[in-house]
């Protein structure tokens, strides 16, 4: 009989929170873990918020102990990136990078990431680009004020912050990152979730962990759930967040959902986080984008990049990701999927 301690890990796939990696390391140090056993195998789950999102971490393993010392290890790579990638520690990598427009001798993490997201700007058309960050300080900055005019920004505030989006301006080399233009900055919070999930899932291959399911905020699942059976996983609907509309089963690949309900910077939902680098304006033509892959840090930004994107240009992005699968939720709840 299937009891709450021997069925497999289920849970919604979490909505996005708003888009920042903050502080997180002193909160980390102190979430417990839960010890279960699926059919005779101890189970190791850590529970908590890593990079602004839910977090988890499920390690299979005969030796608790052993578990426990994995996991913390798991924890010291997430914070050891937070260092590089973080929007709001003052002594970041990025951080430094944004204010001063260039950084010299930048960490080995931050050029590998910032690459990766140039040539996903490459292959979705401009749908992905890091450089938008000047419209997220603007939309941002709109909102917080009071008596804020509803219909958003004004235009022509909207076309000045566009004209600073472009990641052909960022000049990324091993020893030095810099921007072309005065003013422009950059965010990873649509594929820095999917990199350090797979940096942890790494980590714990390296010791020889085979069966383990990584949540840093997207998904990745090395080998199977302990009793045998794959990682099973709940997609939320993006009308009811802490409901599921189905399950998928994960097994050596990753999953990453991006959806304007996560972060809203209007009561009204209108304007979310989800930018059109090539309009400047919040993509609204889905409410949700899930998007299956071998590695976290793909299903990530595609799932970034597809969310701005009309259903006619989805195909031509995915065909140049073989193996990539997505899940597009239409405002009115119907379902398309890709390839069909």
């Amino acid at each position: 009989m299937e009891t709450a301690l021997t069925r497999p890990f289920t849970r919604p796939l979490p909505r996005r929170r708003v888009l920042a990696i903050g502080a997180v390391a002193a909160g980390l140090s102190l979430l417990p873990h839960r010890l279960l056993r699926a059919e005779g195998v101890p189970v190791r789950v850590w529970r908590g918020v890593a990079l602004g999102a839910d977090a988890s971490l499920t390690i299979a393993h005969p030796d608790p102990a052993e578990a426990d010392r994995l996991i913390a290890l798991s924890l010291e790579e997430v914070e050891r990136l937070e260092r590089v990638f973080s929007l709001y520690r003052p002594d970041s990598a990025l951080r430094r990078l944004n204010r001063d427009g260039r950084l010299d001798s930048p960490p080995a993490d931050l050029v590998r990431l910032l690459s990766e997201a140039a040539a996903f700007g490459r292959t979705t058309g401009g749908a992905f680009d890091p450089t938008v960050q000047p419209l997220w300080q603007l939309y941002a900055g709109h909102f917080e004020r009071a008596n804020a005019d509803p219909a958003g920004p004004p235009e022509s505030a909207v076309r000045a912050a566009r004209a600073l989006v472009d990641v052909r301006a960022l000049r990324v080399e091993p020893d030095r990152i810099a921007f072309a233009a005065g003013g422009m900055a950059v965010t990873l919070n649509g594929i820095a979730q999917g990199y350090v999930t797979d940096r942890v899932t790494e980590r714990l291959k390296t010791e020889g962990i085979g069966n383990v399911l990584v949540d840093m905020g997207e998904l990745r699942a090395l080998g199977h759930h302990p009793s045998g059976r794959p990682w099973t996983v709940g997609l939320a609907d993006p009308r009811a967040p802490d409901r599921s509309t189905e399950t998928v089963d994960l097994t050596d690949g990753a999953m990453a959902t991006s959806g304007g309900y996560g972060t809203q910077f209007d009561a009204a939902g209108r304007f979310t986080h989800l930018f059109d680098p090539a309009s400047g304006t919040c993509a609204a033509q889905w409410l949700a984008v899930t998007v299956q892959a071998a590695d976290a840090t793909t299903a990530d930004a595609l799932s970034t990049a597809l969310s701005v994107v009309p259903a006619d240009r989805a195909p031509a992005i995915l065909a140049t990701h073989p193996g990539v699968t997505a899940r597009f939720t239409h405002p009115d709840g119907r379902i398309l999927r890709l390839p069909a």
